[in-house]
């Protein structure tokens, strides 16, 4: 996980990105488009979802990025995944996804690759991409990686969820988290690139497994 965010810096990746999913598009200016999606990432009701979860995804897009079909795309899903981010509601990564579909229209990103942005951004629903969806192999990875963090970022990000969740009574958060993480820890595998098999897995599945006995302790 990241340990800080850089909203200039962050600024200065999505121009990267956009300019070369656009294709030598020139028009129309891509920075409001990275200030307005800044502005969704600091809002007030983030306590996990937050430009550092941002910059960390993006992070491990590049650390995967071998592996996707088109690395930028990927990028793109990543600043949309969690763009619209309501705690108490169902259909974020929905509304996230036509959020994308709109934006990245009027931003000038081809059609084929603001659908595949589109299609990569409702996959976080389940995180189970296909075996031959290198794309969303490396989004889901790079959006579970988390699970598989240094005891104290693990701590924080599990502190940043609960907060995000405030509203909920605690005996009903713990039961609902707690199925949260026996569903994980059933697949068979928590992550599809050999890189998160290989470098990720077997921390995720300790971290998700100590947390679950601590909430049914």
């Amino acid at each position: 996980m990241a340990e800080h965010a850089d909203p200039v810096a962050l600024r200065a990746r999505w121009l990267r990105t956009l300019l070369s999913a656009r294709e030598g598009a020139r028009d129309p200016d891509p920075l409001p488009y990275a200030d307005a999606l800044l502005r969704r990432w600091q809002e007030p009701q983030r306590h996990y979802h937050t430009l550092t979860h941002l910059t960390a995804v993006l992070d491990h897009v590049d650390v995967l990025a071998e592996y996707a079909a088109d690395p930028d795309v990927v990028r793109l899903a990543a600043w949309f995944h969690d763009a619209v981010y309501l705690p108490e509601r169902s259909e974020n990564e929905e509304r996230s996804a036509r959020l994308a579909e709109r934006a990245l229209t009027e931003a000038g990103v081809p059609a084929r690759k603001t659908a595949e942005v589109a299609r990569l951004v409702r996959l976080t629903v389940t995180h189970d991409p296909a075996g031959d969806d290198r794309d969303g192999r490396v989004l889901c990875d790079a959006d579970l990686a988390i699970l598989a963090a240094p005891p104290s970022a693990y701590a924080a990000y599990t502190a940043g969820v609960r907060e995000e969740y405030h509203f909920v009574p605690n005996d009903a958060f713990r039961r609902g988290r707690a199925d949260v993480l026996r569903q994980l820890l059933a697949l068979p595998r928590l992550f599809r690139t050999p890189y998160g098999e290989r470098h990720w897995e077997a921390t995720a599945r300790y971290n998700l497994a100590s947390e679950l006995e601590m909430l049914t302790a």
